[in-house]
């Protein structure tokens, strides 16, 4: 009877169909993947980008309760959204807003079956970063004109 070294090698025991044991491969964690590598790195930022949304929307709602709390309110809210560093959390909110959307129908593209190769999935993912780049100073540049 063998001694356990770790907890989780109970957890690595199962058995075939027949019966026989068999010791199950743990999962790989963040360490053995190489973060520079653009899959890699996408895949983190687009949950990194979800949760830059989930602050967003926050400030959204802070925003809505302001403008229906009174002037004060209101002011104080749009004080900080003008100020330099509102204008550059907008900024960066709509660089993510850009971000998460295409990643996210890159992903859609994928979950229907189309560009899993390798040479589709660099392009897809140079795609994403253009174009968040692109459509993120296209916004700016709309804001600022009407502005």
């Amino acid at each position: 009877m063998s001694t356990m070294q770790d907890s989780r090698e109970a957890t690595m025991i199962g058995r075939r169909s027949d019966g026989t044991p068999v010791r199950r491969p743990l999962s790989p964690h963040l360490q053995v993947y190489d973060m520079l590598q653009m899959t890699s790195a996408l895949s983190i930022s687009h949950r990194i980008t979800g949760v830059i949304w989930s602050v967003g929307a926050a400030v959204m709602v802070w925003w809505l309760v302001a403008a229906a709390s009174g002037p004060e309110a209101f002011a104080t809210v749009q004080w900080f959204l003008g100020s330099f560093i509102g204008i550059l959390f907008l900024m960066g909110l709509t660089g993510a807003a850009w971000f998460h959307t295409l990643a996210g129908i890159r992903h859609l593209l994928w979950d229907a079956g189309w560009g899993y190769d390798i040479p589709t999935v660099y392009k897809t993912g140079r795609a994403v970063l253009v174009g968040t780049g692109v459509l993120t100073a296209l916004t700016w540049l709309a804001l600022l004109i009407s502005w």
